[in-house]
């Protein structure tokens, strides 16, 4: 989904509470969402690379 390596994908983490992130269809593509209990921070991408920038994430709805 979001051409990410696999490798990769199981090191990345939310840069706000390090909880691991799951891969979901947001209304603008993909994205990376926290799956912490208090933060649920969603991260978007942009030209294929994932935005993990606390700033930039989007709270959950």
């Amino acid at each position: 989904m979001t051409g990410i390596e696999p490798w990769l994908r199981e090191i990345l983490r939310c840069p706000k509470c390090r909880a691991e992130l799951r891969d979901e269809a947001g209304a603008d593509g993909p994205e990376l969402v926290c799956t912490g209990e208090d933060c649920g921070l969603a991260y978007r991408f942009e030209d294929g690379i994932p935005v993990l920038l606390i700033d930039e994430g989007r709270p959950p709805a």
